[in-house]
């Protein structure tokens, strides 16, 4: 698979100043392309925290501002969504105060086949008001347990894919196989990078999973064997017009959070890159992306 799309097609060339490493203050609104013409996009683009899991919740917030997001897929990392009620309740708060909705939270794990410790993770969205959960380790035996707070709650569980490097959920395909006997809201967040290390076709997983998936990850690499070839978005040979095709024939409802794991210390060039690059992509695609 390869990407075809041209980042020149259609980034500015303050864009392009800004991923090399323009001050952020100067780069308020870079990352939304605009279109003359078009539909309203049908892909909601958003934002995981744990590509700021560096940085403080202020300064993440400060940083959605700059890339006009609004949607957050939060973490129990730094103080982005602490475990804590109180503090979790300021959290809220802030991203309130500050137009941030939250849509998901995770990757949360789930150790231990309890229904004491299932539930905290449970009333911890709830609070937050969130409804939909990216669980990252769940055992297949656990998920029956998991399956009556998943009817008590209505809260989506969406099981995270981790690549060949996982005991378990290699791949979206394995996520399916072990959630179809179970209640419809338990499904999967597909990571795209480690889908397709993991050696699937992520567009033929994207519409096999249909229905049943909550949340992508949204990344790029240079190399489908190689975890450490993540690049900015647009930089590799993800095929991410296909990708937003293929959501957009199964209708999907859900987000594309970016999650940029490189370059910790310094994420801001290569997630106004990426945003670029996608916004721009759907821009290709005759949308007016509004996210």
């Amino acid at each position: 698979m390869t990407n075809n799309f041209s980042r020149r097609n259609f980034l500015q060339s303050g864009a392009l100043a800004a991923a090399a490493g323009v001050a952020s203050s100067a780069v308020p609104t870079l990352a939304q392309p605009t279109a003359a013409a078009g539909k309203p996009s049908p892909i909601h683009l958003g934002l995981a925290s744990y590509t700021f899991r560096n940085f403080t919740r202020d300064q993440m917030i400060g940083y959605m501002k700059q890339l006009n997001l609004t949607d957050l897929n939060a973490k129990d990392v730094k103080d982005h969504l602490p475990m804590d009620p109180t503090e979790e309740t300021k959290a809220c708060a802030d991203y309130a105060a500050n137009g941030i909705k939250l849509h998901a939270a995770g990757t949360i794990y789930f150790p231990k086949d309890e229904d004491e410790d299932i539930r905290s993770k449970f009333e911890y969205c709830k609070r937050a008001g969130i409804s939909v959960i990216v669980a990252g380790d769940p055992a297949p035996e656990v998920l029956p347990r998991i399956e009556k707070f998943v009817k008590e709650y209505d809260i989506r569980l969406a099981i995270h894919n981790h690549g060949p490097e996982d005991k378990i959920w290699h791949s979206p395909m394995d996520v399916l196989k072990a959630v179809e006997k179970y209640d419809a809201r338990i499904g999967c967040c597909i990571d795209i990078g480690h889908t397709v290390r993991a050696g699937t076709d992520v567009v033929k997983a994207i519409h096999a999973v249909g229905p049943r998936l909550y949340n992508m990850h949204a990344k790029d690499l240079t190399s489908f064997t190689s975890k450490e070839s993540q690049v900015t978005v647009g930089d590799g040979i993800m095929p991410i017009r296909e990708i937003f095709e293929a959501l957009i024939a199964i209708k999907y409802k859900g987000f594309v959070d970016l999650e940029y794991e490189v370059h910790g210390d310094d994420p801001m060039p290569g997630v106004i890159g990426s945003f670029s690059y996608m916004r721009g992509v759907l821009v290709g695609m005759g949308y007016v992306n509004h996210a």
